[in-house]
């Protein structure tokens, strides 16, 4: 009897000790739950932390890189007003020499000044003298193709302004022979022309230029192409001499030979057109180089 009661208490104690430790366990699996669920949430805390943390850390660095631009900024600036210091002193000792200029100082400015003035002056003078010469050499070519078109071939004269001259380029064929220093009738019309003009202006001088071809050439009076471009030249100076009765004064004569050609003297074309006579009217030569002395400059 004993022994069964005894069995029945124990079988009794051991369920009751099962049915606890069960409950026990639940509720450790339930607290286990809800410190995994407050551990993740600490978890998420901390991982927001970090983020915080990193973005301050990159905020400071960019606050750092500032202050550094800040500072070179500032040194840069010191820097520039120590060079602005240093030139106002400079600038203040130039002010002051200048205040103890000497009268000598002051009489070569003043000296300077009026010789600057002077120049300036003649630059006047001679762009006004270049401007007249050219109104005048445009008026002298108009005159001189409206004399010469009647008549003359197109090829036979040409006339051209170059700088403060006129240039009358007459052909071989229509003034000379060949090989000869005689000018034929039709020469002696043509340059009666020209004289026309030329006595028109007698503030002008006239230089004859004689010009030949390279073809050799030696007779009883003519040595060389140099000799017959001068004798050339010096026949048209005696016609507008003697029988248009222009100052000798204002003629000059002059032999070019067979250099400073129009044209290649390989072709017979080229020949031809070398062998010419050219009349230059220009400004009288003494009063040209007056013109470019600065000591008559009007006062």
């Amino acid at each position: 009897m004993n022994r069964t009661y005894l069995s029945i208490l124990a079988m009794a104690m051991i369920i009751l000790v099962s049915c606890v430790s069960k409950k026990k366990f639940v509720a450790i699996q339930n607290d286990l739950k809800t410190c995994n669920e407050q551990l993740g949430k600490c978890g998420e805390s901390l991982n927001d932390y970090m983020n915080r943390l990193q973005t301050c850390e990159t905020d400071k660095q960019a606050l750092q890189k500032d202050v550094t631009n800040a500072q070179q900024r500032n040194t840069d600036l010191q820097a520039q007003l120590d060079d602005c210091k240093m030139q106002r002193d400079k600038q203040m000792n130039q002010v002051g020499d200048l205040t103890v200029l000497t009268k000598g100082a002051n009489d070569n400015m003043k000296a300077t000044l009026e010789a600057l003035a002077k120049k300036e002056q003649y630059i006047h003078l001679l762009q006004a003298a270049k401007s007249k010469t050219d109104s005048l050499n445009l008026a002298l070519t108009a005159n001189l193709k409206s004399n010469l078109a009647q008549g003359l071939e197109d090829k036979d004269v040409t006339i051209q302004i170059d700088k403060t001259v006129v240039m009358i380029n007459l052909s071989d064929k229509m003034l000379f022979k060949s090989g000869s220093a005689n000018l034929t009738p039709k020469a002696t019309e043509v340059l009666g022309k020209i004289a026309t003009i030329i006595n028109e202006r007698p503030d002008l001088d006239v230089m004859v230029e004689g010009y030949t071809d390279n073809v050799p050439i030696k007779t009883d009076c003519l040595k060389d192409n140099w000799d017959l471009s001068t004798k050339r030249s010096t026949s048209v100076i005696r016609v507008l001499q003697t029988t248009y009765k222009i100052d000798p004064n204002r003629l000059i004569a002059a032999g070019r030979g067979e250099y400073n050609t129009l044209a290649s003297n390989d072709t017979a074309e080229g020949r031809s057109m070398n062998r010419r006579t050219r009349i230059i009217i220009m400004p009288k030569l003494n009063e040209f180089y007056d013109l470019l002395d600065p000591t008559k400059v009007p006062k």
